[in-house]
């Protein structure tokens, strides 16, 4: 009964250890209900007597319970701290706070920022007003940064051009055509990416449609997708694509024709291979591109040339629209100089002049040209690799002379 009346009247007596920052060491003793701004003042007092003249001397210092580390708040008690009997309490002094710049420190840091700041447009003006002017045109320093991609377009016009009449001597060109052609049309039906086609199918496309989007768009999932949903309403979207077998019928329709000049026929059948060859590797333009560009305002006509041009990149796409457009879409079908030195420097090279007497050769320089993103794949054919590997080392070593 005792004690519960002195917790309710005159609370706890607790016995402190108390430890300043100079090394002084004291007990100090405290109810469970003083404050803990009292309690830093009677320590301030014991430590520093006489030295409170300064009202602020109380704030600048602080409490620190000692076994949980904490910093002990001056609005709360020593109970509602839970300081319990016995307990080291440190006494410590407030670190001072950072000064404020004074105004020169200030106009100096502006002064080193204006100093770092990049120049502008009227300042570039003025540092080179003294210096003599150079007009560059823009077109001749496209055309000396050229790289090989940009060159190689014109290099496979004129090399299909030569391959064409080389095959044509050959007796069995047609014949080695309808097979290549036939194993190309075969290569394309039967190479379907089973895990894009799930894909579409899941989001519910027909199967069919599904394999005929993908063939149309490189087995692209967001392109085939768009071309589902841009074709949903057209009445030809079940409409098979065309396989080997029409294209075999129009040879047999050609074939009972060839008994008259065998080698005019033979020739005249050559060239339809080369057409429908040409025909099937149309450029087709990146949907996502192509939405992209209009949206800033570009005709679809010149954003499909743009694409075109710069072999469906966007970004240099941009830069065409927005430059001179060169080269122009006409020029891309332009071969190269025929009478150059880089062109005679490839047909001289022996290993280009076997690979354009094969057919495949041929096949892949028409796929190159229509879908320069293929290149890699034609650059590590064990047939076409090599012929590839020569044009693009003369190339740079022409580039650098």
């Amino acid at each position: 009964m005792f004690v519960q009346e002195e917790k309710i009247f005159a609370g706890k007596v607790l016995r402190l250890h108390v430890c300043a920052s100079d090394g002084a060491e004291w007990l100090e003793e405290a109810t469970e209900d003083t404050s803990v701004e009292k309690l830093k003042d009677r320590c301030l007092k014991h430590c520093a007597p006489g030295g409170l003249e300064d009202p602020k001397n109380v704030t600048h210092h602080k409490l620190i319970h000692a076994a949980s580390e904490r910093v002990l708040s001056d609005a709360k008690t020593l109970l509602e701290e839970h300081v319990q009997d016995e307990d080291v309490i440190l006494l410590i002094r407030k670190r001072a706070p950072a000064p404020l710049p004074k105004m020169a420190e200030v106009s100096a840091e502006e002064q080193k920022k204006q100093e770092q700041k990049a120049p502008d447009r009227d300042a570039i003006f003025r540092a080179t007003a003294s210096l003599p002017s150079h007009n560059m045109d823009r077109a001749v320093v496209q055309t000396s940064a050229r790289d090989f991609q940009t060159e190689l377009r014109k290099i496979l016009v004129s090399l299909i051009e030569v391959a064409q009449k080389l095959l044509a001597l050959n007796p069995d060109a047609v014949e080695l055509f309808r097979k290549a052609n036939a194993m190309l049309d075969e290569d394309e039906d039967e190479r379907m990416d089973e895990a894009a086609l799930r894909q579409l199918t899941e989001m519910g496309f027909p199967e069919t449609r599904a394999a005929k989007a993908l063939r149309l768009n490189h087995m692209s999932v967001p392109q085939a997708m768009e071309w589902l949903i841009e074709h949903a309403d057209d009445p030809t979207i079940d409409t098979p694509l065309p396989g080997p077998s029409s294209q075999g019928e129009a040879g047999a329709e050609a074939a009972p024709a060839a008994g008259t000049s065998e080698e005019e026929e033979a020739r005249d059948e050559l060239t339809e291979i080369f057409k429908k060859i040409r025909r099937k590797r149309e450029f087709r333009a990146d949907a996502r591109a192509v939405i992209s560009l209009m949206e800033m305002g570009f005709d679809e006509k010149e954003v499909i040339d743009a694409l075109r041009v710069s072999n469906n990149q966007q970004n240099a796409a941009c830069e065409w629209l927005l430059g001179d457009r060169r080269p122009s879409p006409e020029e891309l079908d332009k071969g190269i100089d025929p009478e150059s030195p880089l062109f005679q420097a490839i047909l001289d090279n022996p290993v280009v002049q076997l690979g354009l007497t094969n057919p495949k050769t041929l096949l892949a320089f028409e796929d190159m040209l229509e879908n320069p993103l293929n290149s890699t794949q034609w650059m590590n054919d064990p047939e076409t690799g090599p012929v590839m590997l020569q044009i693009s080392r003369i190339f740079q070593t022409l580039n650098r002379t």
